[in-house]
């Protein structure tokens, strides 16, 4: 009889399918561990408080670098380039590290929402849910003797401690590190306050999902020790195949070549990502249009407290340093004007004097940096949908695009991008309540490091969507023929997503 054949007539222990299950978690969790070490590596301080003060931090993972005397310190000098075999891709490439991420984390939660629904509806539930208190004396004495560095007596399948570790991960660990990542969302923190509250703010959300992570990790590392520990062809036999015993040679060779499979993907994944990333970038997008469905209709309703603004408000990117913005800001802007135009029935021509007899509107909300720090600030100016019905838009214009002073060939020429920055909005967005043209912070003219003389606030999405230094606001049809047609600056040349509620 083949080992095939023979295999067939052993008791099996799971059904294949919720070893399959088990199989593709371990794929999309290590794509998901990855790909959060490059998220992490764009800004790595982690912090309890939402105004991520400098020296209040209680983990960093970086180096102060060094900056010339009297040089502006901004939040991406603290960037680190982590190499690919940690980080996926690595080497500072946050927008292509979040694709990655967003697309590993939906297919993790589709494979265990598959995991649980066959754990139950196949009564297998009974081998991983405790149904005993007499579970817990149990475990302390399989961990004591774990200790001892013996093994305890195996259990059905497990024994008490591995059935309780088993069923922690699953139904405690891996919903907490879902609803921290959420709550990590602009979108949803902005719509929901009382959310993020739940976990203390959104870095304290941050810093549970990256201790969610290590969870993980340490799990993997240990789970691993075990299954050697209680022997590798042995336990692949039950894991791999499914049988309680026998069959050692082909679990070992079918749990090999498993692995190999899932190593060759992260290969393929990193290799693709750095040799040619718009492609992977147009491949991963194909989860956008749930992350639009689900968090970019959610609109602002944030009214945080003056005593909630943060003391520091971290700065990210540099001023425009060419001599026409130079000479404005030394004449307070007085010559600056913002032109709107493009689809639009009455094109505006518009001072700072003409914006400042507009309807204004302040309001306290909180800052979310696609890196990850958070900052809570007064923003005041003129309500954009002022604008908009000022200027009337054609039924052809879809996005509003605003176009900054700012020329990244002299402020990031180490991003290989060229021209000014630009991003793109669709009405929707510029028709929310609290989406603002911004000309003051926390009662003062804004200052030039912050975005002066004009700055959006679009409280819904993530940082490098609110263009500082406006100079123009296009009504487009589409942005398909701006720039290299991704949709703003940091999407051509840094691989980020149109869409940033999340």
């Amino acid at each position: 009889m083949s080992p095939i054949s023979e295999l067939a007539a052993v008791q099996l222990g799971f059904p294949v399918r919720i070893r399959a299950t088990h199989i593709l978690n371990v794929l999309f969790l290590t794509l998901l561990m990855r790909s959060g070490f490059e998220i992490l590596s764009a800004h790595p301080r982690l912090c309890w408080n939402d105004g991520c003060r400098p020296g209040s931090e209680w983990l960093r993972l970086s180096k102060r670098k060094p900056q010339p005397p009297g040089a502006l310190w901004t939040a991406r000098d603290e960037e680190v380039s982590l190499p690919s075999w940690i980080a996926l891709p690595g080497r500072k490439k946050l927008g292509l590290g979040r694709h990655w991420h967003f697309l590993s984390v939906s297919a993790w939660i589709l494979t265990g929402l598959v995991y649980v629904v066959l754990l139950f509806t196949m009564d297998e539930w009974r081998r991983l849910i405790p149904t005993t208190w007499a579970v817990f004396p149990h475990a302390w004495q399989d961990l004591r003797t774990y200790l001892t560095f013996q093994l305890p007596p195996a259990g059905h399948p497990y024994n008490a401690l591995q059935q309780l570790t088993y069923a922690s991960v699953i139904f405690l660990l891996a919903p907490l590190s879902i609803l921290t990542g959420a709550a990590m969302s602009p979108a949803l923190a902005a719509r929901f306050p009382w959310y993020t509250r739940l976990f203390g703010g959104r870095q304290a959300a941050r810093s549970l999902h990256f201790l969610s992570l290590l969870a993980f990790l340490a799990f993997t590392i240990v789970h691993t020790l075990m299954v050697v520990a209680h022997g590798l062809p042995e336990e692949w036999g039950k894991i791999v195949l499914g049988v309680q015993e026998g069959h050692q040679t082909l679990a070992v060779i079918v749990g090999i070549t498993g692995l190999l499979i899932i190593a060759l993907i992260h290969v393929l994944a990193t290799w693709g990502s750095l040799h040619r990333p718009r492609r992977v970038q147009h491949v991963l997008q194909i989860i956008d249009p749930l992350r639009r469905g689900l968090f970019h209709h959610l609109s602002s309703k944030q009214a945080y407290r003056t005593t909630d603004i943060s003391p520091y408000f971290w700065v990210n990117g540099r001023p425009p340093r060419d001599a026409g913005y130079e000479a404005l800001a030394q004449n307070h802007f007085a010559g600056w004007r913002l032109e709107v135009g493009g689809l639009v029935e009455r094109p505006l021509r518009l001072s700072l004097a003409d914006l400042g007899q507009m309807p204004h509107q302040s309001q306290i909300t909180k800052h979310v940096c696609i890196q990850g720090w958070s900052g809570i600030a007064e923003w005041s100016g003129v309500p954009l949908g002022h604008i908009v019905e000022q200027c009337r838009p054609l039924p052809a214009a879809r996005y509003a695009v605003f176009h900054a002073l700012d020329d990244k060939l002299i402020t990031e020429p180490e991003l290989g991008g060229r021209g000014h920055f630009y991003e793109t909005i669709d009405l929707e967005l510029a028709r929310h309540p609290q989406t603002l043209l911004a000309d003051a912070m926390n009662g003062c003219p804004l200052p030039p490091e912050h975005g002066a003389p004009l700055r959006l606030r679009v409280e819904t999405q993530l940082g490098f969507k609110m263009v500082k230094y406006l100079r123009a606001i296009e009504f487009v049809a589409d942005y398909d023929r701006l720039g290299q047609g991704q949709g703003g600056w940091r999407e051509d040349v840094q691989y980020y997503s149109q869409d940033a509620g999340i």
